[in-house]
């Protein structure tokens, strides 16, 4: 499934100190929201927007003698997101209180899994370049319950809290440290993106905060890297520091940049790089101390006593694997290997489920594969994308398109009637076939009626003519005319065949 791929060893971004060159180690932990009606340990909404605080069950709220009992759907969907991303699921895993004081958590622990996840290693395909990959490893994902929101803009002296999030279910997704420069990073988190939007486990909105990366960026002198692969030694490598919440491809480039040239900077005036948790600031355009890191130790994890631990069996996982839809990388070979298209319209067409969906939907009406892609891809993403729309509001429908794609096919309507019709169904629906009837649109396709019009223009153009017989080039002033007196209806084919036949007279 991925033969079109070749894989390439890891190419650090360099970075060029005062005193030497640095190279970059990146790991990831992002955090994605579950896509599920329920929250993780009750039966609270998870509908984004809702009032703050109506969203909000006894067991959110940590009211005395409530108790947490598992969303199983949830479980589900952690399974899946490991089956997707080619990972050792854990038939026994357990929940953790991870004590840490959230001022939005109620209970004053999270409920997380630390010792015994859910799903074990794993691995992402990040694509580079076209037909060019990196395997970067994940190392384990575990369910975990979101915090509330704290709001601190709504009063000068006072806080707010909002409990809507509290509970809600997460994937704590925790990559190796394989990544190796700031473009690298963004690609990873938008394959995993792009994975689990197909998987449908979660939305992957970032603006809502459904998806979110810490990122741990360290520096380390070339060669010592290697090292680290070879004996699994951390010490080769400098201290790192995390990033908190990063929502952004791009904050999570510059933050990692900018990162990487504050610890530089400290290790080359002969400092300490401190562990530690940062933020970053997109106005400013720099990251800022939060707090020290904490270590496991620290937040003095123990087994959850109120949650048994969870045993699952493998008909169960196997029956959620037989369910699994087509995944990007697979879609896109398939697309390449049956319809002939080019790697690159492959991406543009799996970069998104729902583009992939509208495509393939298209195709069953349009029955040409690259002449579908072709429209999609330029005058319906184009258009889309002129107007600040994506896929799902599309004034265009699947069915549509692929009936302007199929009178196209049948040579119903050239390509610069299609393009007429395609605004005339954008900006006011309707039929395409009835359109072409009813609007006289059909293209000319008698022979005797194009002649005659490729007669009209030789005549009326006799210097042309002399020009064109010295010059063949010439020939296509001649079938711009032709179809400018047809209105454009006329057969471009049989137009230029017969002006080259006229003119070789």
């Amino acid at each position: 499934m991925l033969d079109h791929l070749s894989f390439e060893a890891p190419k650090p971004k360099i970075i060029s100190g005062a005193k030497s060159d640095w190279e970059l180690v990146i790991g990831l932990e992002v955090h994605a929201q579950v896509s599920s009606n329920a929250k993780l340990f009750s039966g609270a909404s998870t509908t984004f927007g809702a009032e703050p605080n109506s969203n909000v069950a006894f067991v959110d709220a940590a009211m005395p003698g409530m108790l947490p009992v598992i969303n199983e759907y949830c479980v589900e969907q952690a399974v899946r997101t490991g089956l997707g991303l080619k990972a050792e699921i854990n038939l026994f895993s357990a929940f953790d209180r991870k004590n840490y004081f959230y001022p939005d958590l109620p209970q004053g622990y999270q409920i997380s899994q630390l010792y015994h996840p859910i799903v074990g290693e794993g691995e992402i395909i990040v694509d580079m370049a076209p037909g060019v990959a990196r395997r970067v490893r994940v190392e384990r994902i575990h369910l975990e319950q979101d915090a509330g929101k704290s709001i601190h803009d709504m009063d000068p002296t006072m806080s707010f809290v909002d409990l809507n999030r509290t509970g809600v279910a997460l994937m704590e997704i925790v990559s190796r440290p394989d990544i190796r420069g700031p473009e690298e990073a963004a690609a990873y988190v938008g394959k995993l993106r792009q994975i689990l939007r197909y998987l449908g486990t979660c939305d992957g909105n970032m603006q809502n905060g459904n998806l979110r990366a810490d990122v741990n960026v360290s520096i380390c002198q070339p060669g010592a890297y290697e090292k680290f692969v070879e004996t699994g030694d951390f010490s080769h490598l400098g201290t790192r520091c995390e990033i908190k919440n990063m929502n952004s491809m791009r904050f999570i480039q510059a933050a990692i940049e900018y990162e990487a040239r504050r610890q530089i900077a400290i290790v080359e005036d002969g400092g300490k790089v401190d562990q530690e948790t940062r933020l970053y600031d997109p106005d400013k355009g720099e990251t800022r101390s939060m707090r020290s890191k904490e270590e496991a130790h620290d937040y003095r994890y123990f087994p959850c006593p109120d949650l048994l631990p969870l045993e699952i069996e493998q008909g169960w996982v196997d029956d959620i694997a037989a369910t699994m839809p087509e995944l990007p990388d697979g879609k896109k070979a398939r697309f390449v290997r049956e319809f002939g298209l080019s790697e690159y319209d492959a991406s543009v067409l799996t970069a998104d489920v729902g583009n992939a969906d509208y495509f393939e939907a298209v195709l069953t009406v349009g029955n040409d594969g690259k002449l579908s892609a072709n429209w999609v891809i330029n005058e319906l993403f184009g258009r889309l994308k002129k107007d600040d729309k994506d896929i799902l509001e599309s004034p265009v429908s699947p069915e549509q398109l692929g009936k302007i794609v199929g009178l196209i096919k049948k040579g119903d309507i050239s390509g610069k009637i299609a393009k007429d019709l395609f605004e005339i169904v954008y900006t006011e629906g309707g039929d395409p076939e009835a359109l072409v009837e009813e609007r006289g649109m059909k293209q000319v396709t008698d022979m005797g009626a194009i002649e005659a019009a490729v007669d009209a223009v030789i005549a009326a153009n006799p210097a042309q003519v002399e020009k064109a017989k010295q010059n063949p080039k010439l020939a296509g002033w001649f079938v711009g005319q032709v179809m400018k007196s047809t209105g454009g209806k006329a057969n471009p084919a049989a137009v230029n065949e017969l002006v080259l036949k006229k003119l070789a007279q």
